[in-house]
């Protein structure tokens, strides 16, 4: 498990009615603000869609949802870390070291 240089990629989470073209208006909001995604993903419980994205500039992105009216719920600080796919136990190491931190 290696750290990753500084970055300043920010989680965006965000709440969605689990409809479709839910998930289409939300990535014309960002690209229409000219926001890139990094990474991320979504998933629906009961009814209501989560979607974590890690984007470069989380207020962009957190203003262009908004203003979409979309529920963003935090704009968070991620750690980047790249883990040794060929050494097993590395999300226990990840884990353990993030509940050490607190």
């Amino acid at each position: 498990m290696t750290r990753s240089d500084a970055t300043t990629a920010r989680d965006v989470e965000v709440r969605l009615p689990s409809k479709p073209g839910t998930l289409a208006a939300l990535g014309e909001a960002l690209g229409e603000a000219g926001v890139s995604l990094v990474g991320g993903g979504c998933l629906t419980h009961d009814g209501v869609g989560v979607a974590h994205f890690l984007v470069d500039d989380g207020s962009a992105a957190a203003r262009a949802w908004r203003a979409s009216g979309f529920d963003v719920v935090a704009v968070r600080e991620v750690v980047r870390l790249s883990l040794d796919q060929g050494t097993p136990g590395q999300l226990g190491l990840l884990c353990r070291e993030m509940a050490e931190a607190g």
